[in-house]
C-alpha cells in the first residue's frame, strides 16, 4: 500500500473514531438529561409532598459499631420527618445485609426505634443491594404503589427515575448533601444513571433476590430476619 492510500486509511479510521466518541458523548449527555428531567418535577419540599403508602430510606455506610454514617443519618432523619408528619404510615429501610458482619438495615431500624417509631411501622429490606433492587422490591415484595424516597439530591434523580419507570408513583424528599470527593462521586453517579437506564428500560433485569410478598399494609415485624441475604 502506497503512502497516499495509507494516509487515506488512517484518516478514515481517525474520523470514524472521532464520530464514535462524539456519539458516545452525546448519548451519555442525553441519558443524564433524561434521568434528571424526568425526576425533577417529583423532588419536592416537605410541604409539597402528597401522602404515600410508605417512605423509603435508602441505605449507606454503617460504621463497625453499628452507627449510621452522617449521610445515612440525614436520610433517616428526613424519612422520619415524612413519617412524623403523617405523610406515610410506614417506613422501609432498604440496604445491604449481605453478611453477618455488615448489616445496614439493622442499624437503620435501631436509629428509628430510638426516635420512637413503633417496630410494626418499620419494614426491613435486607436485600437492597443497589437502588434498582430497592425500588423493584418496594413494588413487588412490599406491594407499594405510592412512595416517598429519602436520599441525597445527587442520588435522588436516579432513585425517582427508576421507581417511576417501574410504575411506582414516587416522590423525593432530598436530604442534605455532605459527600466529599464531589468530582469523583458525581462522575460515579453519572455512570450509575447510564446503568439505571439500561436496567429499567432495556434489560428489565430482575433483582438479585426477590422473595415472598410482605405487603406494606401489614406489620414490619414480619421483616425482622437476622439472617443475611447473599448478594451473590
Amino acid at each position: 500500500m502506497d503512502k497516499a492510500k495509507k494516509k487515506k486509511v488512517v484518516k478514515i479510521v481517525l474520523i470514524s473514531a472521532a464520530a464514535l466518541i462524539v456519539l458516545a458523548a452525546a448519548g451519555f449527555a442525553s441519558i443524564q438529561l433524561l434521568v434528571i428531567n424526568t425526576a425533577s418535577p417529583y423532588i419536592k419540599e416537605l410541604e409539597e409532598l402528597e401522602p404515600a403508602d410508605a417512605v423509603l430510606v435508602l441505605g449507606a455506610r454503617v460504621y463497625e459499631d453499628g452507627t449510621p454514617s452522617p449521610i445515612l443519618q440525614y436520610r433517616l432523619d428526613y424519612g422520619y420527618e415524612v413519617y412524623d408528619k403523617g405523610l406515610a404510615p410506614k417506613i422501609i429501610v432498604s440496604g445491604d445485609h449481605g453478611s453477618k458482619e455488615y448489616n445496614e438495615v439493622r442499624a437503620m431500624k435501631q436509629y428509628l426505634l430510638d426516635k420512637g417509631v413503633p417496630e410494626e411501622d418499620i419494614f426491613m429490606d435486607h436485600a437492597g443491594f443497589d437502588t434498582y433492587d430497592s425500588m423493584y422490591r418496594a413494588r413487588d415484595v412490599f406491594c407499594v404503589k405510592r412512595l416517598i424516597i429519602s436520599t441525597q439530591r445527587y442520588h435522588m434523580y436516579r432513585s425517582v427515575y427508576i421507581a417511576r419507570r417501574l410504575g411506582i408513583e414516587a416522590q423525593g424528599y432530598a436530604a442534605p448533601d455532605i459527600m466529599t470527593k464531589k468530582l469523583y462521586n458525581n462522575l460515579r453517579e453519572s455512570l450509575a444513571r447510564v446503568k439505571a437506564v439500561l436496567d429499567v428500560d432495556l434489560l428489565h433485569r430482575a433483582p438479585k433476590y426477590l422473595g415472598e410478598a410482605i405487603p406494606i399494609s401489614g406489620s414490619g415485624i414480619e421483616t425482622e430476619d437476622e439472617m443475611p441475604v447473599s448478594s451473590q
